[in-house]
């Protein structure tokens, strides 16, 4: 099962040596989401990640970012729901239903689905969906390897993710929450956590 991991919302100082830690120990993409921020500093960032991890980058605003830094791809959600109009590559998008991900899944190469669980970042957002909902859409194949769970995911519940037939794991608050940039002098509380989700999603 691919480890999806999206970024914190706000840049922080030791962002890109985490970040670049995270794909040397076997991250798989990256999803670079920094709603309402100016693109120089997303720029910045990618600049100071090896190229050679920019192909395994998706990014959720300035889509321009894609081909000036070659890479991964785009991804569509309720603040910036369509690709720019001459945009031919690599598209995954965010669902919060059955019925959505039903009518978008074969427009796209992966799609989100949430929140599975009761989200770790935002207040009051909770699980959309029953195990037994997610039994079913596994078994009639609306869930499958396409699919990413995303809301809520920690090591109590990723092996849960697995048995309902996602393809892969999104993984936000519960990465960022074990790193404080005011207070920690070191990032290696995020990259035993890391470490430990991925040997649970293999």
């Amino acid at each position: 099962m691919k480890l999806i991991v999206v970024t914190a919302p706000r840049f922080f100082v030791e962002e890109d040596k985490i970040i670049t830690t995270l794909f040397e120990e076997g991250l798989d993409i990256l999803h670079l989401r920094k709603p309402e921020t100016p693109a120089m500093y997303s720029e910045r960032l990618l600049t100071l990640i090896p190229e050679k991890y920019h192909k395994r980058i998706v990014t959720h605003e300035h889509f321009y970012l894609q081909e000036e830094f070659n890479l991964m791809g785009i991804h569509l959600n309720a603040r910036n729901p369509s690709e720019p109009h001459d945009y031919s590559g690599h598209i995954s998008c965010s669902c919060h239903s059955m019925e959505e991900l039903k009518n978008k899944k074969h427009f796209y190469d992966y799609l989100f689905l949430s929140p599975i669980y009761d989200c770790i970042t935002k207040d009051g957002v909770t699980s959309g969906f029953t195990a037994e909902e997610l039994r079913e859409a596994g078994r009639s194949k609306i869930v499958d390897n396409k699919v990413m769970a995303l809301g809520g995911i920690t090591p109590d519940n990723i092996l849960e993710i697995k048995d309902f037939g996602f393809g892969g794991a999104v993984i936000m608050g519960d990465l960022w929450n074990k790193f404080d940039a005011c207070t920690d002098h070191d990032y290696l509380g995020v990259i035993r956590h890391f470490k430990k989700l991925k040997e649970m999603a293999d």
